[in-house]
C-alpha cells in the first residue's frame, strides 16, 4: 500500500501537454458532443474515456442512429445478420460467453441491475449473472461522471459475451484509494470464477515510474483490456502502455444515407495510440520493432468507438474507447480460448499478424482516417479490428 501511494504522489506531478482531442461543442453525425468532467485529464486522477452524443438527458428509447448490440455484432461477422448490417434490421445478437468478466470502475452505481436488466431486454439479451463487488470491502460514494461509465462498460461487456458472469467491482478514485486494489480483486475474481478477462476503460498520462505498477494486471488466468485514451496520437496513457494489458484503440463505421455500413476507419483526433515513454518493447512485439523501436507501441487491437446507445436511468448515445474496451473484452470472451494472461493473448494475436492470410480472415486492417493509418500495425488502430472470433 505504502508504494502505491508513493506512486501516486509521482503522478500527481505529470504536467498534462494536451486536452481532450474529442471536446465539447464537436459534432459528430451531426449531434453535438459533450465531453464530461470525468473525461478530461487531470494530474494525479484517473480519467474515464467517453463523450456524450446528442442531448445528455436520457431519451425513452434508443437515439436514432445509435449502435446496438446487433449492429455491431453484424459488421464484426459474429453473428448472422442483413446485407449492410443496418442498425434498425440487425437484430441478431451474441450468445456467447464463459468464466468471467470483471469490469473496474470508481465509484458506486446504485441503479447497475435495474439499467442493466432494461439494456438486456430491449436488445433481446438473457439477463446477467450479475454481481456488485466493492473494492477492500469498503462501498465507495458516487462519483459525477461514473455512473454512465458504468453503465456502458457493463452494458456492452453483457452484449458481447451475455453468457459470461459479470462483476462490477466498484473502487474509491485513485487519489483516495488506489484502483490497483480493484484491479487485483477484479483479476482475482475472474481466476475464481473459470477465467475470463478484466475491463478497464480510464487511465491517466503515463509517468516515470509505471512499471512498477504492471505487476497488479498480472492475476494468473485473466487477460486485461484498457483504453487507449480518447486524446489522439502520440499522447502516452497508461495502463494502456502496460505491456500486461490489451490496449484497445477505437474506429468509426461509416454508413451510407441507407444506414448500410459501408467502411470502418480511425476517426481523427480520436482513440489513443503512440509509443509507451517508459515501458521496454515486449517480446510479442518483436515483429513490429522496426516501426516502435525500443519501446512498447500501443493500441494492439481496436474497436468501434461510436457511437452505442446505452441504458442509464434512459437511453443515451456514447463513444469513445472506453465503449471500444468493454466490447473488444466481451469478445475475447465469447471465443472461448481462455488464454491464461495478457502476454498469452497478445502472443497469439501477434503470431496471428504475423501469418498474412490468418490476418487478413481475423482481423479488419485500419489504413484510414489519419496520415498515421498504413497497411499493417500503426498506431491508430494497432493490428485492426475483430473480425470473426478466429484468433482472439
Amino acid at each position: 500500500m505504502k508504494a502505491i501511494v508513493a506512486t501516486l504522489a509521482i503522478m500527481v506531478s505529470v504536467s498534462l501537454s494536451s486536452p481532450a482531442q474529442i471536446r465539447t461543442g464537436d459534432i459528430i453525425n451531426g449531434k453535438r458532443v459533450t465531453v464530461p468532467e470525468s473525461s478530461i485529464p487531470q494530474a494525479g486522477r484517473m480519467n474515464t474515456n467517453y463523450f456524450i452524443v446528442g442531448s445528455t438527458e436520457p431519451s425513452p428509447g434508443p437515439p436514432p442512429g445509435a449502435e446496438t448490440p446487433g449492429s455491431v455484432a453484424c459488421v464484426y461477422q459474429l453473428v448472422s445478420g442483413p446485407s449492410g448490417c443496418p442498425i434498425a434490421t440487425s437484430t441478431n445478437v451474441p450468445t456467447g460467453g464463459v468464466g468471467a468478466i470483471a469490469i473496474v470502475d470508481a465509484g458506486d452505481y446504485p441503479n447497475a441491475e435495474s439499467d442493466l436488466a432494461a439494456f438486456s431486454t430491449q436488445f433481446g439479451l438473457p439477463q446477467a449473472d450479475f454481481t456488485v463487488v466493492y473494492a477492500g470491502g469498503k462501498k465507495p460514494p458516487i462519483y459525477s461522471g461514473w455512473e454512465t461509465e458504468e453503465a456502458l462498460d457493463i452494458e456492452w461487456a453483457h452484449a458481447m459475451a451475455p453468457n459470461a458472469k459479470l462483476f462490477l467491482v466498484e473502487s474509491y478514485q485513485v487519489d483516495t484509494d488506489p484502483t490497483w486494489q480493484a484491479v487485483v480483486e477484479a483479476g482475482n475474481l475472474v481466476a475464481q470464477n473459470g477465467g475470463g478477462v478484466v475491463s478497464m476503460s480510464w487511465g491517466i498520462p503515463e509517468y516515470s515510474t509505471e512499471t512498477g505498477d504492471d505487476k497488479y494486471m498480472a492475476v494468473p488466468g485473466a487477460v486485461y483490456f484498457a483504453a487507449s485514451g480518447d486524446y489522439g496520437l502520440n499522447q502516452p496513457f497508461y495502463p494502456t502502455a502496460s505491456p500486461n494489458v490489451v490496449s484497445v484503440g477505437g474506429t468509426y463505421f461509416n454508413r451510407n444515407s441507407k444506414g448500410d455500413f459501408t467502411s470502418e476507419q480511425y476517426y481523427t483526433g480520436g482513440g489513443g495510440g503512440g509509443i509507451s515513454l517508459y515501458e521496454a518493447i515486449p517480446p510479442y512485439q518483436t515483429i513490429i520493432k522496426s516501426i516502435i523501436g525500443t519501446h512498447r507501441g500501443f493500441p494492439d487491437v481496436a474497436s468501434d468507438f461510436c457511437c452505442a446507445a446505452i441504458y442509464q436511468s434512459g437511453w443515451t448515445e456514447v463513444g469513445g474507447t472506453s465503449w471500444s474496451t468493454p466490447t473488444f473484452a466481451g469478445i475475447v470472451n465469447a471465443a472461448g480460448l481462455l488464454n491464461k494472461s495478457s502476454k498469452a493473448e497478445l502472443a497469439m494475436i501477434y503470431k496471428e499478424y504475423a501469418n498474412a492470410t490468418q490476418y487478413k480472415a481475423d482481423f479488419n486492417d485500419i489504413i484510414t482516417g489519419s496520415s498515421s493509418c498504413v497497411v499493417g500495425w500503426d498506431i491508430c488502430a494497432g493490428v485492426g479490428s475483430p473480425k470473426t472470433y478466429q484468433g482472439k
